[in-house]
């Protein structure tokens, strides 16, 4: 594992799915990756894993089939309890047994996909309360906005909360200060 390629990594904002549907998501993701080293032309790996069991699989070949490589990859779906592995074109998973090594490296492959799409979303998630509103506030800098949004976990909370709570929150000064912006 220590040979793995971080240039590699892909994050992927999903343009195409505006309610949560994780098939429509793996869809547009494995087209997208796919389609960009085609474009490329740069070569297609011999194993795409996918995180999630006959429903995701699906999803990811319909992509590959529409891109015209389905062909020319092997394609796994790996369910939740991680012993069950799905062929494509195959209604029953292969259980692995849990000792084997073949698992141990699957497993070590799904937790670093986990840490990174875990690490991209904690990093969205904490720029979302920086690029909030509170920031353009005069007198309010990313801390205050940041300590407010952990403390209150919306904007619409912090509207509603009285003088006295915002001070005691954040000091007399920007608890005043955020009061009459939202109080005017």
């Amino acid at each position: 594992m220590a040979n793995h390629q971080k240039k590699d990594y892909r994050h992927f904002n999903i343009r195409s799915v505006t309610s949560p549907d994780d098939f429509a998501s793996m869809r547009e993701v494995v087209f997208r990756r796919y389609s960009r080293l085609i474009n490329e032309n740069k070569s297609l790996p011999n194993l795409i894993i996918i995180d999630g069991g006959k429903g995701q699989l699906s999803s990811s070949v319909s992509s590959l089939k529409e891109l015209g490589v389905y062909d020319d990859v092997t394609i796994i779906g790996i369910a939740k309890r991680l012993e069950e592995i799905y062929f494509s074109g195959e209604s029953t998973p292969i259980y692995i047994d849990k000792k084997s090594e073949s698992l141990k490296l699957i497993q070590k492959l799904r937790d670093e996909a986990h840490r990174f799409s875990l690490r991209q979303y904690r990093n969205r998630r904490d720029n979302q309360f920086i690029d909030s509103e509170l920031v353009n506030i005069d007198g309010i800098g990313e801390k205050t906005a940041v300590s407010l949004m952990k403390q209150f976990k919306s904007v619409k909370n912090i509207k509603s909360k009285s003088l006295n709570d915002l001070k005691i929150a954040i000091g007399d000064k920007k608890g005043t200060i955020i009061y009459n912006y939202y109080n005017k």
